[in-house]
């Protein structure tokens, strides 16, 4: 059996499919773009409106799974990042720690790094907390 690749476009490639997979499963109609380059993974079809999603690899990571809700192109003169606000409704967000996957609204993540709590914070702090649970699939209605 070969090792999976860690190369970043192979990692997200396999969170695409997990997506994919998780909203076929669920009866949702999937659209997808044609061609590359585009701001958004996948469309959700619901009939009367559409919803644009940009799939993303969430890493467990001190009782967190965290993610990066922007773009991120470089080359030998310059990196850019760039954030997807106004160009997509919902990050899915999936962990292979986990194997869950999380919708996470565009307007309610930061710019550059946003963090879904699994675990309560070792200080005990509850405000401003990003509950996983509340994010689960299983719990979208858009």
């Amino acid at each position: 059996m070969r090792v999976p690749s860690n190369h970043p476009v192979d990692v997200g490639q396999r969170s695409e499919a997990a997506i994919l997979a998780a909203f076929i499963e669920r009866g949702f109609e999937v659209l997808m773009p044609w061609g590359t380059n585009h701001r958004y993974d996948m469309v959700l079809d619901f009939g009367d409106r559409f919803l644009r999603v940009q799939c993303k690899t969430g890493r467990l990571k001190n009782g967190t799974i965290e993610f990066r809700p922007q773009s991120v192109r470089s080359n030998t003169r310059y990196v850019r990042a760039r954030p997807y606000i106004g160009e997509v409704e919902y990050f899915a967000v999936y962990c292979p720690a986990t194997r869950g996957i999380y919708m996470v609204p565009c307007d309610e993540t930061t710019r550059c790094h946003t963090t879904l709590r699994l675990q309560p914070a070792a200080n005990s702090q509850n405000k401003r907390i990003r509950w996983a649970a509340e994010y689960e699939l299983s719990r979208f209605a858009p």
